[in-house]
């Protein structure tokens, strides 16, 4: 029985791979007719699509290495696709390794009906909701007011379509303990490389961003990136026996702490306290991080590099102008006051218009800020979602820290949970939870915890199928 499924599945693979290589021929006979990018692009796609339904766990690791270490691809055409990129929605090599992985992993479970297209997992409800929540949004915002670009709010909706993916991909994959722990050092392997890159910009740049974020970077992204994955090196290190080779650990934290003072991110900085209060609030070993914190807060007005105390006082003291705005007798600098206004522009104008269901995706003006977009966006029936679903992944987070047995298991939820609390405040001050360089490993990270309890043998673990 085992070896005539063996043939199959072998049958299966060779059949496949035919098939692949048959495409590749027709794409490279096609080649003279298309632009070399194009040509390389789909190549590549077939390659990754091959990889992908031979072997899921292959492709998730080129998965997480392209998120934050995937380039930014050029996309021709029209104004419309201009206004896409203007909006925070670009073309980049992980979106094309979603897209293929996602395709390969639909066809195998097509095959295979035993698979299961979704796991059954408690987060599956929110999910679902609060993305359905955004369709309709968008849709009402279009037809009714006709408010927004459809294309700009199909995309960001396609963006956050392909987050959940990620994490449905990830819990239907995972199968035992060590892939858990390979996986997670894939991640930190992937932080090393990209705070080399950004200590390496530090002559060069007044503020440091991950690679191949153009010619002007994303700071801030960087920044909340750090937070989530700090939060997880610093739960690691705490916990006794959660990894080996500790030293390794703290010359990433050390390289990471440079790379985010470097950022000059001030909404990643004020998300530290919580991060740190989080982590010895919930951890069991909590003196391993009070007595290392204490010693660096008292010796840390002496280590702070200039460009950090700068840009700290310049929130209060930028030279006067009109766009600053007054609290009290205190006045803080332009950006910060944008901010504040585009609360209160919103909390007191434009939401009271579409209190419900919002103006739509994208159907307002930028907002640089989580709840006040989501609020305008899709109105109180998404931020009620949205608020649900953070809920969740609190309540969930915990979960798997209780029941974790494992020390590593218990590192990954601890950091977790600090981690999302520490998204939570940098998202005061940017679109965190739409930011594909933090989001895409937040929801694998999210896939991990999940499936914990699964792992420790906690009753009520996720199911195979399409259900909750």
């Amino acid at each position: 029985m085992i070896e005539t499924q063996q043939l199959e599945g072998n049958t299966r693979a060779a059949v496949f791979l035919l098939v692949a290589v048959a495409i590749a021929l027709c794409g490279a006979m096609l080649a003279n007719k298309l632009s070399l990018g194009i040509a390389v692009a789909s190549v590549l796609a077939v390659i990754i699509f091959t990889f992908s339904f031979v072997s899921t766990e292959i492709a998730l690791y080129m998965l997480i290495f392209s998120m934050l270490l995937g380039p930014q691809l050029t996309v021709g055409g029209g104004d419309e696709i201009t206004a896409v990129r203007g909006r925070g929605i670009a073309l980049r090599a992980d979106d094309i390794l979603v897209a293929t992985i996602g395709l390969s992993w639909f066809m195998r479970v097509a095959i295979n009906k035993e698979l299961g297209f979704f796991l059954r997992t408690p987060l599956n409800i929110p999910i679902a909701a609060y993305f359905i929540i955004c369709i309709v949004a968008t849709v009402h915002g279009y037809y009714l007011m006709r408010r927004l670009n459809p294309v700009v709010g199909f995309f960001f909706i396609l963006k956050y379509f392909e987050y959940f993916l990620i994490y449905f991909m990830a819990v239907n994959h995972l199968r035992e303990k060590d892939q858990i722990r390979r996986f997670i050092v894939a991640m930190l392997i992937v932080c090393f490389c990209v705070c080399v890159y950004a200590i390496s910009q530090i002559p060069y740049v007044e503020r440091v961003s991950a690679p191949f974020e153009g010619e002007e970077g994303e700071p801030n992204t960087l920044g909340g990136y750090l937070v989530l994955m700090l939060s997880l090196v610093v739960s690691l290190l705490v916990t006794p026996n959660a990894i080996r080779k500790k030293p390794l650990l703290l010359i990433l934290l050390g390289l990471m702490i440079v790379s985010l003072a470097a950022t000059l991110s001030r909404g990643s900085w004020l998300a530290l306290p919580l991060v740190f209060l989080t982590l010895i609030a919930l951890s069991r070993h909590r003196l391993l991080i009070v007595i290392p914190l204490v010693i660096v807060l008292a010796f840390l007005p002496y280590l702070l590099p200039k460009g950090v105390t700068d840009r700290v006082n310049y929130t209060f003291n930028q030279p006067e102008n009109d766009e600053q705005l007054k609290i009290g007798r205190v006045k803080v600098d332009s950006s910060t006051s944008a901010r504040l206004i585009s609360w209160k522009v919103i909390l007191t104008e434009d939401f009271v218009h579409h209190p419900i269901i919002g103006w739509g995706v994208t159907g307002h003006s930028f907002v640089d800020a989580q709840i006040p977009r989501v609020l305008v966006e899709t109105g109180l029936l998404g931020l009620t979602a949205f608020f649900a679903l953070i809920a969740l992944l609190f309540r969930h987070g915990l979960r798997a820290l209780r029941a974790s047995r494992d020390p590593l298991f218990e590192a990954i939820s601890l950091g977790y949970l600090a981690g999302l609390a520490g998204l939570l405040v940098h998202s005061v001050g940017a679109n965190t939870f739409i930011i594909v360089r933090i989001m895409e490993p937040f929801w694998f990270l999210t896939a991990l915890v999940v499936m914990i309890p699964k792992f420790e043998g906690v009753d009520g673990v996720p199911e195979r199928g399409w259900g909750r």
